[in-house]
């Protein structure tokens, strides 16, 4: 290696290495100062009702941060992790500026909906189907689902499916600004479909299951436009959008029941194929009218007539049969009988 390049190569270590040095006294300059304030910042929903810049301070005295206190003794990465396991704070991020000012930014998760269980306990859930729990201080404004299965806090597949569901008609009816005014709650029942409680109007509305929504609330929707404008809210006490290509509307006071939809639809089938069996056979004949109690007595008597001349005919044909037996037989008795002369 030739002189001139031991010497680049040398200078270049000494900048390096005075860098380093330079760096290192300025982070031990920054952390010898200490935290001129902090600010406080909460992110992600529109009402900040159960993250509060109170509930923030709180952990923050946890781990000695205020201001005044030294750069060098604050845990950042520590107070993050603290702050995280609030149910409600989906992220947190903490970090200094140049003024030594520590910005502390919160992300609050948004509830969807609040879901009560059968058993009456609740609980709030995001739009992630994340399990919130309830604060005694806030109640926020959002869907109400009633019924839910279970309150337990590992859940079996099918309530998982339930609370699935749940979450995703919250945001499909949050995302609908009048379907969300229209809705006040919605019930889940024993067959795991969902039952919702308008706001105006005193009906039921069943839905189903949590599929195929846009057709469903698309009829929903039509029949509101098309019907209710004329005939008003009241009329009809059901509303059942959960059957393709078609909407089954009860009158009020009528009955209508449906416990076992798939008992109700083999029952239909069975009908519908014992009917194409008799319209398929060609000795099938239109029945009869009903005939009254007179006319059916009418017809007794005449039958049961009937039935005595018939014997009574047998009868004398009978009769007539033994006479004339009995008088052949006497004329044959009757009659001479041949003699035969001997020959002389």
């Amino acid at each position: 290696m030739s002189v001139k390049s031991k010497i680049k190569t040398i200078s270049w270590s000494v900048l390096g290495l005075s860098c380093i040095v330079l760096l290192a006294a300025a982070m031990k300059a920054k952390d010898s100062k200490a935290c001129s304030n902090v600010e406080i910042n909460i992110e992600g929903a529109k009402q900040h009702l159960f993250v509060k810049p109170a509930d923030v301070i709180d952990v923050l005295n946890q781990t000695n941060i205020h201001a005044g206190e030294t750069l060098a003794d604050i845990d950042l990465r520590k107070t993050e992790t603290m702050l995280k396991k609030n149910a409600w704070i989906k992220n947190a991020e903490l970090f200094f500026d140049n003024h030594q000012t520590l910005h502390v930014n919160i992300t609050e998760r948004e509830p969807v909906a609040r879901v009560f269980t059968t058993s009456g306990k609740s609980f709030y859930i995001d739009s992630t189907a994340l399990r919130l729990p309830v604060n005694e201080n806030a109640t926020a404004r959002v869907m109400v689902f009633t019924s839910f299965p279970s309150d337990k806090d590992v859940l079996s597949k099918p309530d998982s499916l339930v609370l699935n569901d749940v979450k995703t008609l919250a945001n499909y009816i949050s995302a609908d600004s009048f379907l969300n005014k229209q809705t006040a709650q919605i019930n889940i029942t024993q067959q795991r479909t969902y039952e919702i409680t308008p706001v105006v109007g005193d009906q039921i509305i069943r839905i189903g299951n949590a599929d195929s929504l846009d057709e469903k609330f698309f009829k929903l929707l039509a029949f509101y436009k098309n019907v209710f404008a004329k005939v008003g809210f009241e009329k009809y006490s059901v509303i059942d959008v959960q059957y393709h290509g078609q909407v089954v509307a009860v009158r009020r006071g009528e009955g209508y029941k449906i416990s076992d939809t798939a008992r109700a639809m083999a029952q239909l089938k069975q009908v519908d194929t014992k009917l194409n069996t008799v319209l398929n056979d060609t000795t099938y004949s239109a029945p009869l009218p009903k005939a009254n109690v007179d006319s059916a007595k009418s017809v007794a008597i005449k039958h049961e007539a009937k039935k005595v001349s018939s014997t009574n005919a047998k009868k004398k044909t009978s009769n007539n049969t033994k006479g004339k037996t009995v008088n052949n037989k006497k004329a044959q008795a009757k009659k001479p009988k041949a003699v035969m002369k001997k020959r002389k």
